[in-house]
């Protein structure tokens, strides 16, 4: 019988000393087989529950989206024209300079008459000198025919008489109508606005002697404003498409206005690599003015409706994104597949793959596993910023 530990025996050891060894030896067994039985429970503390975690969450709400563009533009008038002077003459008056405001019939500039008036004066005389040797033709004519069925009444004559008549006559039109042109080029000598506007560039001082139709003022006609644009060539059919397309002005931006597209280049600038594009102002504000700066925004939306959720909430799994759905009534997360209609900087639009009104994580997804509960910290509502 081996002893469980060593023990060194004399040489010649008693029966009965023997017996007691063996007996020792034995209860030692029995005990440590009795420690080997004991229970696991008994050796080992019993295992905590797992903790529930907070686990931010938002819920999804569809909303028909807008896809918002923002371009920068500058109030300019539909027209700017050039005004000058219809005769030609020597300026000897200005009553306009660059910022003024003119209305309709407002004297711009004056050219000296006095050679117009003149030639007002030869026509009229002119015209009546031709009135005169046309009533003398007349009358001359008029006796001839008194004389018709005598003999002293000749067919030739007749014929003579008539046709000088037909030539003063015609003399005496032409008489008035130079009449007209001379009083019309006197008109001339007065530069007049025809609409109302502002001038903007004053290209001419009094003394200048002025061709025919020489640029004297350039007017900016204000009855009719647009908003002229660049549009980047990614943008043109979203600027086509825009549904009703509005602006602010850079000095007011609290009120917004509506304007309608009228012209959109097809070629781009050289410069800028923009294509130009006109916005007509449909009812321009009382505080508008050329050259402000304006800012037009254009809003698009779409046929299908999806839910905006932070970036940090999509689970890529291969290579269909998902997202973890918490449940409302046990708090346990699900991995659901969804579908993406369009990527942004810092949020998704899901279009499908989840309901309306349900939760889902949005921080730490890379960390959940499918059954784990989490306690839901619903997310503030963010505001809408227009951008």
């Amino acid at each position: 019988m081996r002893l469980p530990f060593s023990v060194r025996l004399p040489e010649k050891v008693p029966l009965k000393a023997l017996a007691v060894l063996a007996g020792l030896a034995a209860a030692g067994t029995a005990g440590l087989a009795g420690l080997s039985w004991m229970p696991a429970s008994a050796s080992h503390p019993a295992a905590a529950e797992p903790a529930v975690k907070p686990a931010r969450v938002v819920e999804i709400v569809y909303r028909q989206p807008k896809h918002p563009l923002v371009l920068a533009g500058t109030v300019v008038p539909r027209i700017e024209s050039t005004l000058g002077f219809r005769v030609a003459g020597k300026i000897v008056s200005r009553a306009v300079d660059v910022g003024m405001a003119v209305k309709p019939g407002d004297l711009i500039a004056q050219l000296d008459p006095a050679d117009y008036r003149l030639a007002v004066d030869n026509a009229r005389a002119a015209l009546a000198s031709a009135e005169a040797d046309y009533a003398r033709a007349k009358a001359d004519h008029e006796r001839y025919i008194a004389l018709r069925g005598s003999a002293a009444f000749m067919a030739q004559t007749y014929e003579q008489r008539q046709s000088l008549a037909a030539t003063t006559l015609a003399h005496v039109e032409q008489a008035r109508s130079q009449l007209t042109s001379a009083e019309n080029n006197l008109a001339y000598t007065e530069l007049r606005a025809d609409a109302p506007g502002v001038v903007t560039a004053v290209q001419a001082e009094v003394g200048q002697v002025m061709a025919q139709g020489q640029g004297v003022v350039k007017v900016a006609r204000t009855d009719e404003l647009e908003i002229l644009v660049g549009v980047p060539e990614h943008r043109l059919k979203l600027v086509r498409e825009a549904q009703s397309p509005s602006f602010e002005l850079w000095s007011d931006p609290e009120h917004r206005f509506a304007v309608r597209l009228r012209e959109l280049s097809p070629s781009a600038d050289p410069t800028t690599r923009t294509f130009p594009a006109r916005f007509s102002v449909i009812q321009p504000p009382e505080f508008i003015g050329l050259g402000m700066t304006a800012t037009l925004s254009f809003e698009r939306s779409y046929v299908q409706p999806v839910a905006e959720v932070p970036l940090s909430a999509i689970f890529q799994r291969g290579t269909q994104p998902a997202v973890w759905v918490v449940d409302k009534q046990s708090g346990t997360v699900s991995l659901r597949p969804v579908t993406v209609a369009r990527w942004r900087d810092d949020t998704a639009a899901i279009s499908s793959g989840v309901s309306n009104g349900e939760i889902i994580a949005t921080a730490g997804v890379h960390k959940l596993e499918p059954g784990q509960k989490v306690k839901p910290l619903l997310a503030a509502p963010q505001q809408q910023v227009s951008r």
